[in-house]
């Protein structure tokens, strides 16, 4: 999920760890069982020139940073009973190198990339300009 926002920062124990200011965009990276390092890059370099910016201009076009976060929540299924699943995340050892292929990508086309810390208990605040949210799924 990608929100376009202006600034977003990301804590964990009292400590900011990821932090992008003004425009930019506000990153929510799922990973399921069928995600490969190939559709890590091609989510790269999609929200790398998605063009969703004031002005319909993308991060390529105006250096603007993102910041990303791993979220397996995605993934949750709540269709049956009051508990949500997660069968269809992929487990820690298999997401995280995943995503952390998603920032090596983005940084390897010039982005500037913040993090959260994947697995840990973080608090994202955002400033969502739109408000502007949609799904990017590869």
């Amino acid at each position: 999920m990608v929100q376009r926002v202006d600034g977003a920062s990301v804590v964990v124990g009292g400590e900011t760890v990821g932090e992008i200011v003004g425009e930019g965009l506000c990153v929510l990276v799922g990973v399921t069982h069928d995600d490969t390092p190939e559709k890590a890059a091609v989510l790269a370099r999609k929200l790398w020139s998605v063009r969703i910016l004031e002005g319909e201009k993308s991060c390529s076009d105006n250096g603007a940073p993102l910041l990303v976060i791993s979220q397996f929540t995605l993934y949750g299924d709540a269709r049956k009973g009051r508990r949500p699943t997660w069968n269809a995340a992929a487990p820690g050892p298999v997401a995280e190198p995943l995503v952390d292929e998603v920032v090596a990508q983005l940084r390897a086309l010039g982005a500037t990339v913040a993090t959260g810390r994947f697995g840990a208990d973080m608090r994202v605040s955002l400033t969502n300009h739109g408000p502007f949210t949609i799904v990017v799924d590869v």
